[in-house]
C-alpha cells in the first residue's frame, strides 16, 4: 500500500477497490463526493502511501479525477505505534495552513487529534476509519455533517 513495486499496479482491480473499501459504486462515491462540495468541502487531496501512483491507479477505478497529493515524507510504517504520531500528521497540518480540515485514515489516534489540536488554528476533523471495511456511508455522512456545522 506505500510505494507500488513493478507488476503491483496490474493487481489492483476496481473488484478489490470496490470489494475492501468502498462506499459502493464508483458513481455512488463520485455523487457523495459532490454532495460533500456542496455541502462546504473545498478541495479533495490525495494523503496517501500510494503517493501519486493514487492517481495512476485508484481514482482511475473509482472515476475521480487526478487529485492534488501531499508530498509526504517516506512512510515509518514499520515504527507505528499506538501513542505515536502518525507520519502524515505535521505535513496534514502544514498543507492546510491554518484552514478547516478534513484528514480521513484508519491510522489516526488520540496522539494525532492532541497535536493538531494543539498545533492547528483552524478546525480540523480527524476521522478515523475502520481498515476491515473502508469508508463507509455511515462515514461519508458524519464528515458532511461536520462541514455543514463549520
Amino acid at each position: 500500500y506505500t510505494y507500488l513495486h513493478p507488476g503491483e499496479a496490474e493487481l489492483i482491480d476496481a473488484d478489490l477497490v470496490r470489494d475492501t473499501c468502498l462506499v459502493g459504486t464508483a458513481e455512488e462515491l463520485i455523487e457523495r463526493i459532490q454532495e460533500l462540495e456542496r455541502g462546504g468541502l473545498r478541495e479533495l487531496m490525495w494523503a496517501t502511501g500510494w503517493m501519486h501512483d493514487a492517481n495512476d491507479v485508484i481514482s482511475p477505478l473509482l472515476g475521480l479525477p487526478q487529485l492534488p497529493v501531499v508530498d509526504l515524507d517516506e512512510p515509518q510504517i514499520d515504527v507505528v505505534k499506538s501513542d505515536q504520531l502518525n507520519w502524515k500528521t505535521e505535513t496534514l497540518v502544514e498543507v492546510a495552513a491554518g484552514r478547516p480540515f478534513v484528514w480521513i485514515d484508519d491510522e489516526i489516534t488520540g496522539t494525532d487529534r492532541t497535536w493538531v489540536a494543539e498545533n492547528h488554528p483552524g478546525s480540523a476533523l480527524l476521522f478515523r476509519i475502520d481498515a476491515h471495511f473502508g469508508l463507509t456511508e455511515a462515514d461519508l455522512a458524519a464528515v458532511e455533517r461536520w462541514l455543514r456545522n463549520l
